[in-house]
């Protein structure tokens, strides 16, 4: 029961460092060194992980029975910079 947690808070953690390397690196690199690759490979990966992220998140809301605030606020967190990495503390980890 656990795993699909455990899934979360890790995918939580990789989605969350993927943003701030595509906001942090990839941009930069795309608009001030005219390297567009970096966002296609990062956004991607990005990507991928988003998506994963919001039907592991899914799943989660659904086997714990969390509250719609608890899984909205998750999924919100998932938009800001650092927003996954306070989720994780704030409600995944007090499960």
């Amino acid at each position: 029961m656990k795993s699909s947690l455990s899934a979360l808070r890790l995918i939580g953690l990789l989605e969350g460092i993927s943003y701030l390397v595509l906001l942090g690196i990839a941009m930069p690199l795309k608009y001030y060194y005219d390297m567009p690759n970096a966002v296609k490979i990062v956004g991607m990966a990005h990507g991928i992980l988003f998506v994963m992220y919001c039907i592991n998140l899914l799943i989660v809301h659904l086997k714990f029975k969390w509250t719609m605030g608890i899984t909205i606020g998750a999924f919100i967190a998932s938009l800001v910079p650092f927003g996954t990495f306070y989720a994780d503390k704030k409600w995944f980890r007090t499960v």
